[in-house]
């Protein structure tokens, strides 16, 4: 980007560029970093009201470029729309989703256990309490998380679980360290 007029990329100018890499770059300048050499610009900005989206590009990495016109700042704050109330449901869904993540997380339990636990959790519904395995609500594996240790839960259901429990295991075993 040497050698260009600082005109023709301001802040609002819409452009065409190629990158190094092959990619098709197509929205409205944002702004230009100079100390980072970074272009900031919002693809999609010529059709109001649809989802736009931000790219950071490297000016190192853009080969070429074609000035398609100028616009207005896209920062203006009297034209900027933020759509609170999305923001704010993503935002819910991704909590709601850490939590998820957070309970399948196993407390003071081995790596072992935790690798069993994400076996189950594949084909059963799963839960910890505190270091026991629970499955379907009424099935409880217990440390050391062996077959024998499986317990409760009508016999077809436990069974179930030894099965998926030994396979595991043997899994886990197969990809151990020094095992041949």
């Amino acid at each position: 980007m040497d050698g260009t007029n600082g005109e023709d990329l301001a802040v609002g100018c819409f452009l065409s560029l190629r990158t190094t890499l092959g990619d098709e770059v197509e929205g409205q300048i944002i702004t230009f970093d100079r100390l980072s050499n970074i272009l900031v610009i919002q693809e999609g900005a010529s059709n109001a009201g649809s989802r736009r989206s931000v790219r950071l590009i490297k000016a190192n990495y853009i080969r070429d470029f074609t000035v398609l016109g100028r616009g207005d700042d896209p920062l203006d704050p009297k034209k900027c729309f933020v759509d609170l109330g999305g923001i704010q449901a993503r935002e819910a869904a991704a909590l709601r989703q850490a939590e998820i993540d957070a309970e399948r997380i196993g407390v003071g339990v081995t790596a072992e256990a935790q690798s069993i636990f994400d076996a189950l959790s594949k084909t059963l519904p799963v839960k910890w309490d505190k270091t026991d395995i629970v499955v379907m609500n009424t099935v409880r594996v217990c440390s050391p998380y062996l077959p024998e240790n499986v317990s409760g839960g009508a016999p077809a259901a436990s069974d179930r679980v030894r099965k998926v429990l030994d396979f595991e295991r043997k899994r886990l075993q197969a990809r151990a360290p020094g095992h041949i």
